[in-house]
């Protein structure tokens, strides 16, 4: 049962860094460029304990809505009882980074928006919509007579 209620409880596996990648953040985190709008990841670093979130806010997904010369607002809902609050948050840069999230459906966007005017312009219908793959067809697996062999247990001996 935990003793301790301190703002970082119970986050020893949470906040730390995995195996040989502990230490300073590499500069890409520092020169990423984030905007208004930008959907972005909050993941808290452990070995940068500034502007660091609070542990419900780890792993979750929100929307950029500040941006100043050291950290951004992010926007991210939070259940509260039977409601949901848009809470805004300040976290450096360190614990943000840009979500891929949305990436797949963009790339579907596009495509389907290809299609459909490539269908328009020859006059044919196409059906944009996912569908699930379908099985295989139907096939013999054929062997040859002497390759088949009959597996069976060995019989049982007391050995005493």
């Amino acid at each position: 049962m935990p003793h301790s209620f301190g703002y970082r409880a119970r986050t020893r596996k949470l906040f730390s860094q995995p195996f040989r990648s502990k230490g300073v953040p590499h500069l890409s985190t520092y020169l990423t460029t984030y905007h208004n709008g930008d959907l972005v990841d909050i993941k808290g670093n452990g070995s940068i304990h500034k502007g660091m979130p609070h542990k419900f806010y780890h792993g979750r997904t929100g929307r950029v809505w500040n941006v100043s010369p050291h950290a951004v607002g992010v926007e991210v809902n939070k259940r509260v009882g039977n409601r949901i609050m848009r809470k805004r948050i300040h976290l450096r840069v360190e614990h943000v980074k840009k979500s891929r999230s949305r990436e797949d459906f963009l790339k579907r966007v596009k495509v389907n928006t290809e299609k459909s005017t490539e269908a328009k312009k020859t006059g044919k219908k196409v059906s944009l919509k996912r569908t699930p793959g379908l099985p295989r067809p139907a096939h013999f697996v054929r062997a040859k007579p002497g390759n088949i062999l009959t597996v069976t247990p060995l019989k049982y001996d007391l050995l005493i």
